[in-house]
């Protein structure tokens, strides 16, 4: 039976979840108490939510990037054809 010829691999899809999975995790770093026109919230410069959380956001798009761009070695009998 002849294999049908997807862009995307098995890994692809894998890389592709665990990019979106550190995405989601900077996003939640970036959350936290917000200020009201009564109180005002120190918290919102904290390291967290203005280094780390963007930088993990961050290598989560890059990670899907590479995701996109990742292209699986040949087999021998795809090089055959």
């Amino acid at each position: 039976m002849d294999k049908k010829k997807f862009a995307f691999t098995k890994t692809n899809y894998i890389l592709t979840a665990i990019g979106m999975a550190i995405i989601i995790i900077g996003l939640l770093l970036m959350t936290g108490p917000n200020c009201t026109s009564e109180y005002f919230e120190p918290d919102i410069f904290s390291v967290r939510r203005i280094k780390v959380a963007p930088v993990v956001t961050l290598i989560g798009f890059l990670t899907i990037i590479a995701a996109i761009v990742y292209k699986p070695k040949a087999d021998k009998e795809d090089k055959e054809e």
